[in-house]
């Protein structure tokens, strides 16, 4: 078990990272929650179906009451938020009550923000199931998605403790994988070449890779975060860095429809395309030949869906949560692990686009 403690201006908490941390849960319950009234797993179809049953084994001792919501996508909605406070309200949770956000990144988001506003704010910890989890469940950004833009309606409210097992990994599909690698590579390119390099090395195919060395590079990808965020918890500066590939990331996935497209594999187009902008401004010395050619090998699209359009791609990221007065804003790389935030004028955005989409 490895252990990476976050120390932001608002609240100093531990992730706890490896096969079966689960079993420290309960002992961390009766530590720092003794006048705990109620505790709330909030999960999803298909987390609920593998691993809720165990988590509630581990939490025999307490008042346990669940619900469950849509998996992906679909449980970031106004609906599904209102459902869970009423849920809350019918089970009589207070102030002395607990969330815990056992599953991916829409669930911890999801509940995260019901958290925060139960009451005013009640404590919450995230328990992750996915890859994707090791960047979404660290640094407090919790949220819902509203038609115009993702994770546009939430607020800062960081967690009491994460919890990774790693062992739930290993029910996880292809898919799932390739999404959340799509993070995994982010922390690299935006921190260090020697991870990128070792990731290249090392991974040909992610349905081989072994729980113990997912805890290596998922710990290297959270202490990535744990230094930008413990800098900047409230994305003022150099937080931003985290939402490489997110710009066009978010664009596409709004205009497939959420859901439809996996967060990381949107992230990982988006990465190129912002790859591709780094060097045509900064001109750096990557290969995006050899890059595109190992995505590929790990089973990525790499390109933009035909269906969808430049100028509503365009229209999306002027609504991107970085862009300001409608100037939109990207995250580029100087070199590899040294990210900065500029803006990007929408003529050369739309030429890379048309470039992109055509092949070129």
């Amino acid at each position: 078990m490895q252990t990476v403690s976050i120390q932001t201006t608002s609240k100093q908490y531990d992730v706890w990272i490896g096969e079966r941390v689960i079993d420290e849960l309960s002992a961390f319950l009766q530590k720092e929650f003794v006048d705990v009234t109620k505790v709330l797993i909030i999960t999803d179809e298909s987390v609920e179906k593998l691993h809720l049953k165990t988590v509630e084994k581990k939490l025999s001792s307490f008042p346990v009451v669940s619900y469950t919501v849509p998996a992906g996508e679909k449980a970031k909605t106004f609906d599904v938020f209102y459902a869970c406070l009423t849920y809350m309200l019918e089970q009589h949770l207070d102030r002395k009550s607990l969330v815990l956000a056992l599953g991916g990144g829409a669930v911890g988001d999801l509940a995260g923000y019901v958290a925060a506003s139960f009451m005013r704010g009640i404590p919450f910890i995230q328990i992750p199931t996915t890859i994707l989890a090791h960047d979404s469940a660290v640094g407090g950004k919790v949220a819902i998605n509203h038609p115009l833009g993702k994770n546009m309606i939430g607020v800062f409210n960081q967690p009491e403790a994460v919890f990774y097992d790693t062992t739930f990994l290993s029910t996880l599909p292809l898919q799932e994988l390739r999404s959340g690698f799509g993070e995994v590579i982010k922390h690299a390119l935006i921190s260090d070449i020697s991870f990128y390099h070792e990731l290249r090395s090392k991974i040909s195919d992610l349905s081989q890779v072994k729980i113990a060395y997912w805890s290596e590079i998922l710990e290297k990808g959270i202490l990535v975060k744990q230094a930008i965020v413990e800098e900047d918890e409230k994305e003022t500066s150099v937080r931003a860095f985290l939402n490489f590939g997110h710009t066009l990331g978010h664009a596409i996935e709004a205009e497939m429809g959420y859901g439809k497209f996996t967060h990381g594999e949107a992230v990982v187009i988006g990465m190129i395309f912002a790859i591709r902008l780094s060097k045509r401004k900064y001109d750096i010395a990557f290969s995006l030949e050899e890059y595109i050619k190992w995505l590929k090998q790990l089973g990525y699209t790499c390109d933009i869906h035909n269906d969808l359009e430049i100028e509503r791609l365009i229209d999306r990221m002027r609504q991107d949560k970085k862009s300001i007065n409608g100037t939109i804003r990207f995250v580029l790389l100087q070199e590899i692990g040294s990210p900065v935030l500029v803006e990007v004028n929408e003529a050369v955005i739309r030429e890379e686009l048309g470039l992109f989409k055509g092949g070129k």
